[in-house]
């Protein structure tokens, strides 16, 4: 019997979690550390708490989905979504001024480094559903 490849993420959802909790819990104690590091001037500390908070909530669901990839593969599709939003909201921040491109080493460890392993594992749990279109109806 073949190994399917969605059980394949596990590790990676796993380092997801432990990530998220990390920088989710850093960042809501710590809310004025990165924006210092990386030059960003006065950020509000309650939005950058907020922001380690929402990182944060993610890390269980990437627990629960590492623990059986097959069965959570909408919570890895939730958190994709939030990822895809981010990079979109961070192009349109830099385009418009109000973050400077170097605000994107934030979006390189909190999203991009993880996106190409969540697609595949997508991409593999909706073939295994019968397509994107049964994937998204939740089969």
């Amino acid at each position: 019997m073949r190994a399917s490849p969605v059980m394949g993420i596990g590790p990676w959802l796993y380092a997801a979690a432990a990530y998220n909790l990390v920088w989710g819990a850093l960042h809501a104690l710590t809310p004025s550390l990165v924006p210092r590091l990386l030059g960003l001037g006065a950020i509000d500390p309650l939005v950058w708490q907020a922001l380690g908070l929402f990182v944060a909530v993610y890390a269980p669901a990437y627990a629960w989905a590492a623990r059986n990839p097959e069965r959570h593969a909408h919570l890895v599709a939730i958190a994709v979504l939030g990822k895809l939003s981010g990079l979109l909201g961070f192009a349109w921040a830099v385009s418009s001024g109000a973050l400077p491109p170097r605000f994107g080493l934030v979006v390189l460890t909190n999203d991009l480094i993880w996106l190409p392993a969540m697609l595949l594992y997508l991409h593999a749990a909706a073939g295994r559903s019968g397509g994107w279109r049964a994937f998204a109806a939740g089969a």
